[in-house]
This record gives structure tokens, C-alpha cells and sequence, in this order.
């Protein structure tokens, strides 16, 4: 239905641009908040820092996202890593905004860990640094955040779980490892429809150093550029 509109838009323009644009179904511009927004197109910008390697492992997780959404199904995305902390979190926001951007309906992101521990306050101020609104809505040693990227509806509920446990999903969804530890710890998911390895290098190394925020927010960007690289292709 987007390309169809940008082509008739074309025409009653005469616009040579608008054709170029029509090729890839515009961002949902309007549903995204806007300073998110900016954060990522900047990052939607920089595919070129992407591998081919790397590339390969993205697109077999679009394959199945579009596998589920072209036949009405929902495409269940849990993220695990090994505490449910820095960028498995990472991973369930930017995934969902994401296909929030480009229009891909139907995804359902989820987040999990080996063992459960907490929301990492380096991540949340990373996440804060990219424009994504925060709210802690419950205080314990395991406190839950809703995070929004988006100018109306729910946010999600973001707090450290066992990848196995409410809320997320127990059968026919995709789970992401995002740590190499995570990968060897559970070779197999129960329950899981396709599991694929997507590490990413772990910002805690940089803790309680002069490069703590540096590293958390090229981690932050990467993970971002990544989860929109897939819905580009999902929606291309």
C-alpha cells in the first residue's frame, strides 16, 4: 500500500525524486517520536559500517521475521544474553522500534537472560542518551522501566527475567543470542522456532572507566543500525 502511494504521488508531482523513494516503503514517520525518530535515520544511514559477514547473519533473522508477518502470524524476537542486562535489552528496544520505523507490523520483541540480575543503569543511561524516554515504574533490586519510542501507545516493560519466564514466549519464537557466553551456555532453546547467534561485544569492559559512556553508546548504536538493517530488509 506505501509504494502505491508514493508511485500515484510521483505522478501528480512529475518529482523524479519521489520514484527513488518509492523503491523501499517510507518509515512510519508520523507513530515514531520525533527526536527517536532522528536517532534513527542517523542510524539507518550508516548500513555501509555493516560487514557482509555480519550482513548475512542480520538478513536470516529478517527471513524470519518475514516469513511470520506475510502470513499474518506475529514475529516473536527474544534477545538473550547472558544477565538480561546490557545488550539483550538493547536488542528487544531497537528491534521493536525498528519495525515500528519502517512499517513492519506484527513483531513482538522480548528480552531474557541465563539467570536474572537487573536492568543495567549504564544501559539505561545510554538508552536515555538516544533519545528514548524512561520511566522506573518499579523500585527493587530488580527494577521494571517503561521505555517508549513511540509518541502514543504502550511502552515496553523492560526488566531483567530468565529468558524462559512471563512474559515472554514459550513456543514459535526466534531466539537472538547476543553474547558469545549466552551461545555456549544454551545450545538449545526450548521451544524456540529458530535460534541464530548475533554477538555483540560486551560494554561492560569499559565500566568505571574514562570510556564508560563511549563504549555503551557504540554499543547502543550498532545494535540499532543492526535491528534497523533487518526491518529495511523485512520491509524492502
Amino acid at each position: 500500500m506505501d509504494i502505491k502511494i508514493c508511485f500515484w504521488g510521483m505522478l501528480l508531482s512529475g518529482g523524479i525524486g519521489a520514484f527513488c523513494v518509492a523503491a523501499t516503503p517510507a518509515p512510519e514517520e508520523s507513530k515514531v517520536d520525533p527526536q527517536v525518530r532522528a536517532y534513527l535515520a542517523d542510524r539507518a544511514a550508516e548500513f555501509d559500517q555493516i560487514t557482509q559477514e555480519r550482513k548475512t547473519q542480520l538478513e536470516e533473522l529478517a527471513m524470519f521475521v518475514k516469513s511470520r508477518v506475510e502470513v499474518g502470524e506475529p514475529a516473536r524476537l527474544t534477545f538473550i544474553c547472558t544477565h538480561n542486562s546490557r545488550r539483550s535489552q538493547m536488542a528487544q528496544v531497537w528491534a521493536a522500534a525498528a519495525a515500528k520505523y519502517y512499517g513492519v507490523n506484527g513483531v513482538e520483541t522480548f528480552s531474557g537472560g541465563t539467570e536474572a540480575t537487573a536492568f543495567n543503569p549504564r544501559t539505561v543511561a545510554a538508552l536515555k542518551r538516544a533519545e528514548l524516554k524512561i520511566e522506573k515504574v518499579e523500585r527493587s533490586q530488580n527494577p521494571h522501566f517503561a521505555v517508549s519510542y513511540q509518541e502514543t501507545g504502550d511502552p515496553l516493560n523492560c526488566f531483567s527475567k530468565v529468558y524462559n519466564e512471563s512474559p515472554n514466549p514459550e513456543t514459535d519464537f526466534c531466539a537472538v543470542m547476543t553474547c558469545s557466553q549466552a551461545d555456549k551456555s544454551c545450545p538449545l532453546v526450548k521451544g524456540s522456532a529458530l535460534r541464530l547467534a548475533i554477538p555483540y561485544e560486551d560494554p561492560k569492559v569499559a565500566d568505571d572507566t574514562p570510556q564508560e559512556a563511549e563504549a555503551y553508546d557504540t554499543r547502543c548504536q550498532q545494535i540499532c543500525r543492526e535491528m534497523l538493517y533487518v526491518m529495511s530488509k523485512v520491509a524492502g
